[in-house]
């Protein structure tokens, strides 16, 4: 994702008015009202492309959260199920017994042990089945204890899936919602990008290519490299190294490898292959992994970006970053000062 650009003043007395080709029929979904058609400048497309594109990854992370906690759900309805069939086939056993138990005490007439002391033959042979029938009818309450037990596990067991179910259709149905938006977001971006001119695209990346050199500029000249350490982990070197190797791959919203990333795909891929599984999304490494001040970053340590924690991109050392900026894009090295920089999580602290 692209920062959300800051207004250079010398450059919008330098900003070219866009053709009247450059028409705008339909509205673009954002806060913003799209520049109009007539009076726009490339600045003005800049900053709207830009503001489109966050709003895309903002979303996109949202998507990303409400899939995982979607997939963590199944997991839990799908041991649920299993507990379910299993207090199932323990029901059915028990209910076996207890009806093979019921069948033999029908056979024996179920006469009471007394009376059927009276009426042995053999009152020493008789004393022995009592015994046993004894035992027999202690061991058929014990059974059906145990079904009662086991019945109202199920029953348990079954309110809490259907309980898990009932969440996880509505993290669905949100993230089909999340999914809508990104999709309008991203289409509404690409229909303003393909109203440029070839002339215009070139001189929209080199505005981008301008913000991202005064910004980095203005990091740099706080003397922050300085400070911030020179040498990764051996994990954290293991990150880059991946990092590095997927360089050229395109970013896909949702996507984390092999082929293609969105940004915390990239970094949570990275640190996965270096041996420390992470958060899927940037909002949860900002959350879950521990801060760092950005004095002492290091090669390997994550930067977030933006107030609302929607970018991440992974520190190489010498001011640099890989990041999988947004869709149109691919995983690519650019300047670490050139985007809002929220803070530094190490994910081997």
């Amino acid at each position: 994702m692209t920062r959300i650009s800051r207004a250079h003043s010398h450059r919008t007395a330098a900003a070219v008015t866009l053709l009247c080709a450059l028409t705008m029929t339909t509205q673009v979904p954002t806060a913003h009202a799209a520049p109009d058609p007539h009076t726009a400048t490339l600045d003005d497309v800049h900053h709207q492309l830009d503001d489109l594109y966050h709003q895309s990854e903002v979303t996109t992370e949202k998507y990303n959260a409400a899939d995982e906690k979607a997939t963590e759900q199944q997991k839990k309805v799908t041991v649920l199920n299993g507990g379910v069939r299993a207090a199932e086939l323990k029901a059915a056993r028990l209910e076996s017994l207890v009806g093979a138990a019921a069948r033999a005490q029908y056979r024996s007439g179920a006469l009471p042990v007394e009376v059927q002391f009276a009426l042995a033959s053999d009152p020493e042979h008789a004393l022995e089945d009592a015994g046993l029938a004894q035992q027999a009818q202690q061991g058929t309450q014990q059974k059906l204890t145990a079904l009662q037990a086991a019945r109202k596990d199920l029953r348990a067991r079954t309110d809490e899936a259907t309980e898990e179910l009932t969440d996880l259709k509505a993290s669905r149905r949100a993230m089909a919602r999340s999914r809508d938006k990104i999709k309008a977001r991203i289409a509404a971006a690409r229909a303003l990008e393909s109203r440029l001119q070839e002339t215009q695209l070139r001189r929209l990346a080199e505005l981008e290519r301008q913000d991202q050199a005064e910004d980095q500029a203005e990091w740099v000249g706080t003397g922050i490299l300085n400070e911030v350490g020179t040498k990764a982990s051996d994990a954290g070197r293991k990150a880059i190294e991946y990092a590095t190797e997927q360089l050229g791959k395109p970013y896909v919203w949702g996507a984390e490898g092999p082929d293609s990333f969105d940004c915390s795909g990239l970094t949570s891929q990275a640190w996965l292959h270096a041996g420390v599984p992470i958060p899927r999304t940037s909002e949860e490494q900002w959350a879950q992994l521990k801060h760092v001040p950005i004095t002492r970053m290091r090669p390997g340590d994550l930067i977030i970006y933006f107030s609302d924690a929607s970018h991440v991109a992974v520190y190489i050392g010498d001011g640099k970053i890989i990041q999988a900026p947004r869709p149109g894009r691919w995983v690519y090295v650019s300047p670490a000062g050139s985007m809002e920089i929220l803070g530094v999580v190490r994910p081997d602290a």
